[in-house]
């Protein structure tokens, strides 16, 4: 079968493209041109240059293919131009699934996020859970969740599309990196002085591309699957990161409202005055009040997603980090 990917330079997609080329999948990448393509080295994918937001690209890039796997997004949590975000997380998820209808696909899999789940109070968020309006924090979110509808819009008019939620994912090719592989190189600088009372879903990156395999050959159009794994606070984290490195992490706990407190301030001279990205931040701090934690169990029993220990997730992402001069 031959598939495309959309933001195959990236974390999720890069590791998704080679576990395709693994599984015996033909895989071509819509990648645009200013993107770095570290994460495509080596693996023998067909590249067509394009981008989500150009409908011309992106229908020439679904040509003779019979799924696609839509990971493409802009993944931050600050940006100088918000507008952006919402051009390519909605906008150009409704173009590609427009086009993909068009083309006929056999599948799609879209690449959500944890954070369009709804997490109670009490006990941990599943599928079946919307997220209160107060809980979509930032840009980011925002534009995800709607990413999302339409997603489940384009499955009501035929669209044979599976949403997939992957929650914190950990391990090699974080290539510029993510919030939480931005932990894990912080923590290998020492530049981590203190932590918060804080917790999310963990799991190894390579379940996750497995994860969207699995959902294009049995999953159920329409449907949501979380993609995580284990549930861990910040303080676990970073104790499971001292015994991988021998590193000694921080031992001061600070109020989140605190950090809270810096983040307005560092985003105010860092981002307003000074046009660049702040050092704190904010909506990611905001979302932190909050633990993230979810249950896979869904995405176990119907799709039989991996759970692989999140130590070894970690191991990897160290070892790539430090392989490749992040260090």
């Amino acid at each position: 079968m031959k598939v495309l990917v959309t933001g195959a330079t990236g974390f999720i997609g890069g590791n998704l493209v080679r576990a395709l080329k693994a599984r015996g999948y033909d895989v071509r990448a819509l990648v645009r041109d200013q993107s770095s393509t570290l994460t495509l080295e080596n693996t023998g994918v067909e590249v067509v240059p394009g981008d989500v937001r150009d409908r011309e690209s992106v229908a020439r890039a679904l040509e003779g293919c019979q799924a696609v796997f839509h990971c493409a997004a802009l993944y931050t949590f600050w940006s100088l131009e918000p507008r952006e975000v919402y051009q390519v997380n909605v906008e150009g998820t409704k173009t590609v699934f427009e086009e993909a209808l068009k083309s006929g696909v056999e599948g799609v899999v879209y690449t959500s996020t944890v954070s369009t789940i709804g997490i109670p109070k009490k006990g941990v968020g599943t599928e079946e859970m919307e997220p209160s309006p107060r809980d979509l924090i930032g840009h980011y979110k925002r534009s995800k969740y709607q990413g999302e509808k339409e997603a489940l819009r384009a499955a009501s008019k035929g669209l044979p599309v599976v949403v997939v939620n992957p929650t914190a994912p950990v391990g090699p090719w974080d290539v510029k990196p993510t919030p939480t592989g931005g932990i894990v190189l912080d923590f290998l600088r020492g530049r981590i002085p203190a932590y918060v009372n804080t917790g999310m879903n963990m799991v190894d990156v390579e379940d996750v591309a497995t994860g969207h395999i699995l959902a294009l050959e049995k999953g159920q159009p329409g449907q949501r699957y979380i993609l995580g794994n284990r549930n861990m606070t910040l303080k676990e984290l970073l104790r499971t990161l001292e015994s991988i490195t021998g590193k000694k992490g921080p031992r001061l706990r600070v109020p989140i409202n605190l950090v809270v407190a810096l983040g307005i301030i560092d985003q105010l001279i860092e981002g307003k005055l000074l046009r660049r990205r702040p050092r704190i931040p904010l909506e990611g701090m905001r979302v932190a009040r909050k633990p993230m934690y979810v249950s896979s169990a869904k995405a176990v029993r119907e799709l039989g997603l991996p759970q692989s220990p999140v130590e070894g997730a970690l191991e990897k992402a160290v070892r790539w980090f430090r392989d490749n001069g992040r260090v």
